[in-house]
């Protein structure tokens, strides 16, 4: 292949999983409610025609083979699922258009060899701490795809990092044990251990991320949803927090990672980017993060943003069962390709 243009998107399923099979501890879609989910994810997709989808929230494989068996998108797309996704547990996937994907896909579920959380303080009022997290909630799928033949592969990464949602600690023995003492701080202590998980999450994909792209050139895009703002702790990790140049300034870092929700707020006249909605906030959680290889004042630039775009108007509509919609939004980012001349 020799594209021009490079377009990707993320895109979260909410709970894409065959009818009455349960999803977590509630029932599973009615034949008819998944049969509205395929149809208005199918027609999404067509929609999009993003080169890659990084894909979150799917549950059973035989599920998105019903949405891919819509149209032609068979057609346009290898699907990246793990050989377990039989509706048990949720999974990243994605879908490459053919002839794009390079190498074999794999899904890491363990954190690196090596990884550790663990401080004696940074000064004599601070107690230690100690974090023995061992893997991600939802194994991160990395793929290659290779764009244009006289280039380099371009690393992708699909995550889904933990969610907000507090921790349930009822059910733990030591909750038990001791209920009048800790029931009434289990909305706080289930918050911040979810905080915690999906903080080493980011860490521990921030060390693999690194791994990849320190020293090298390599091309690195990063697709999913993080469940934290593009500003927040856990995208800092991610992204290193890079400086955004502005006119005719030129450089980039090696090893960061640049959001394309800040490459779209350098264009809009008004920042309107936001991907879900709960209780009336709305947030920006799913993102695209790009290595200086996508940025437009990077000297080692080969490709220039060309736009983002998030689909997001069903999110002021809450009954998803009944619409057949997701619950976040969809974004989509496009690149053309422009290597950076040489000064």
């Amino acid at each position: 292949m020799k594209l021009e243009t490079l377009s990707i998107a993320t895109f979260n399923l909410l709970n894409l999983n065959e009818p009455g099979l349960p999803l977590y501890t509630r029932p599973g879609w009615s034949e008819a409610a998944l049969q509205r989910k395929v149809d208005w994810t199918a027609g999404q997709l067509a929609l999009l025609d993003a080169d890659v989808v990084g894909l979150q929230e799917l549950w059973h494989d035989s599920a998105l083979q019903r949405v891919l068996a819509q149209g032609d998108l068979a057609q346009r797309y290898d699907a990246l699922v793990p050989a377990d996704a039989k509706g048990k547990r949720i999974v990243c996937a994605a879908l490459v258009r053919k002839g794009l994907l390079a190498g074999t896909p794999e899904w890491i579920a363990d954190f690196p060899t090596g990884f550790r959380l663990q401080s004696g303080g940074d000064d004599p009022q601070t107690p230690g701490i100690r974090v023995t997290i061992k893997g991600f909630s939802r194994p991160v799928l990395r793929l290659a795809i290779r764009p244009r033949q006289d280039e380099a592969e371009v690393q992708v990464y699909v995550c889904h990092l933990k969610s907000k949602a507090p921790t349930q600690v009822g059910r733990e023995a030591w909750f038990k044990a001791d209920r009048d003492t800790y029931a009434p701080h289990a909305e706080a202590l289930g918050a911040a251990i979810s905080t915690v998980r999906r903080t080493a999450e980011a860490a521990a994909l921030r060390w693999l991320l690194t791994e990849r792209m320190k020293g090298n050139d390599a091309p690195v895009i990063v697709i999913g949803d993080i469940n934290d703002g593009q500003s927040s702790n856990t995208g800092n990790i991610l992204t290193g927090q890079p400086i955004y140049l502005v006119g005719d300034s030129l450089g980039g870092r090696d090893a960061a990672l640049y959001t394309t929700q800040t490459l779209q707020e350098y264009r809009d006249t008004r920042d309107v980017y936001y991907t879900h909605v709960h209780q009336g906030l709305r947030e920006s959680l799913d993102h695209i993060l790009v290595s200086e290889q996508f940025y437009d004042h990077s000297r080692k630039r080969r490709w220039l943003f060309d736009g983002l775009v998030i689909n997001n108007d069903h999110l002021n509509f809450e009954d998803h069962e009944r619409h057949g919609t997701n619950d976040h939004g969809i974004v989509r980012a496009v690149f053309t390709h422009k290597p950076a001349k040489k000064v």
